[in-house]
């Protein structure tokens, strides 16, 4: 079903038209800036995007998560429109992610969501603060390995990468845009939306706003020795990025209470190619965790 959007359903259109609050919140000494769907004082969720992403790749999955709960999705540091950092750690990150929960509105413990980088970030808080989670949902992420949007900003960082690239219009920068590692199927109005939402407007022209400067240097602790501290849930994409040997290695991991499993017929963006499938996903987690089988 589509409408005035050309070939946008209207489930989409309906996502972006609900109400939605921004704001900033600062952690040590950075502005993070994150966008907030549902009641405010409600148990909630943070969704924590992935490398050289922002907070608006969920535009439309955080509105259909929001009945009965407060949906906040950041902007880490040195992304989106949150300020950038000389240095950028996991421990900065994690400790960005709980400061937001607070900040935007959560009541209580939030569950984490978390996809590539962003899923590597959330792992790392459950470790740190488990505690203050009620749970972490990651979307496709090595854990281990550095994600291909890191690996590509490294290789960048190490080449002495310039000054971000200029383009003189939206349109020429939305041309360029490309997904990390690439992948076939893509809704196009989902693809639209979050390219024309990853520039910011600078002298004499547009620019990606991620810290292409900074971004991929810094230092990644082991992961491989932690070990989540509240419930946990994996999702391996049938046509992502985590092989068959990561994949029994990151089950052995996270140990036999975790639910492990697989999203049929997803790329390593599952927002982007099979974003309903991503929403009923959380959703039945969510729930399960909400009502345990007793």
């Amino acid at each position: 079903m589509s409408n005035d959007n050309g070939s946008a359903p209207l489930w989409f259109v309906d996502a972006l038209a609900a109400p939605v609050e921004t704001g900033r919140t600062d952690v040590d000494g950075a502005s993070i800036s994150y966008r907030a769907w549902g009641e405010a004082g409600r148990p909630g969720v943070v969704l924590v995007h992935g490398g050289m992403a922002h907070s608006r790749w969920w535009d439309h999955i955080g509105p259909q998560l929001a009945a009965g709960r407060r949906v906040v999705a950041l902007d880490l540091s040195g992304h989106g429109d949150s300020d950038h950092r000389e240095d950028y750690s996991l421990d900065a990150w994690a400790a960005e992610v709980l400061a937001v929960a607070a900040a935007g509105g959560i009541d209580g413990r939030p569950v984490l969501i978390g996809h590539s980088m962003g899923g590597i970030v959330s792992f790392a808080a459950s470790h740190l603060h488990g505690d203050r989670l009620a749970g972490v949902v990651i979307l496709d992420s090595p854990i281990r390995d550095l994600t291909p949007e890191e690996l590509e900003l490294r290789i960048k960082a190490v080449s002495n990468a310039g000054p971000p690239k200029v383009y003189p219009t939206v349109e020429a920068a939305v041309a360029r845009f490309r997904l990390v590692p690439p992948q076939e199927q893509a809704e196009p109005y989902v693809f639209d939306h979050i390219a024309r939402n990853s520039l910011k407007q600078v002298d004499g022209g547009y620019s990606w706003k991620f810290d292409n400067l900074r971004m991929g240097r810094e230092h990644r602790r082991s992961l491989e020795e932690m070990r989540q501290r509240c419930p946990l849930a994996y999702f391996r994409c049938e046509h992502g990025i985590i092989g068959d040997a990561l994949f029994a290695q990151l089950r052995n991991q996270f140990g036999p209470d975790a639910l492990v499993t697989e999203l049929p017929a997803a790329g390593h963006h599952p927002m982007i190619d099979r974003p309903l499938a991503v929403v009923a996903a959380v959703r039945t987690v969510l729930a399960a965790w909400h009502h345990p089988r007793r």
